[in-house]
């Protein structure tokens, strides 16, 4: 894969989601890195990356994707890498709320491959 490939974090806690996920993109030749949850991709963002955009799910145990997405938009750092919300649920207000906090999208699950030149797009 080449090093100026698109990289993006997918961060979700469901082991078939982040399949789904890395194999939909990596067929659009995007790196891929998979954090099993925010936690864990919170400490992965703060070391020395070059994400391009980040995937993830809203419903993690723990944290849940909207608080990692307040937590980057709160950042110097990290505020302005793109990040997409994804989940099961088709929850308008919570929809509205990830939007609001300046989510890019809010996708559901699972990722499509039609869903991925769009998400591209915010990169």
């Amino acid at each position: 894969m080449a090093a100026d490939a698109p990289h993006v974090l997918v961060v979700d806690d469901s082991f078939i989601d982040r399949l789904v996920a890395t194999r939909v993109l990596k067929s659009y030749n995007i790196r891929v890195t998979i954090m099993e949850g925010p936690n864990q991709a919170w400490e992965f963002l703060n070391a020395d990356h070059d994400v391009d955009l980040i995937l993830s799910d809203y419903c993690m145990p723990g944290m849940t994707g909207y608080d990692l997405l307040m937590e980057v938009k709160e950042s110097p750092k990290l505020k302005d890498i793109p990040m997409v919300i994804m989940s099961s649920d088709n929850i308008p207000e919570r929809m509205k709320k990830c939007l609001d906090a300046g989510a890019k999208e809010y996708v559901l699950k699972p990722l499509n491959v039609v869903d991925v030149p769009r998400l591209l797009g915010y990169i």
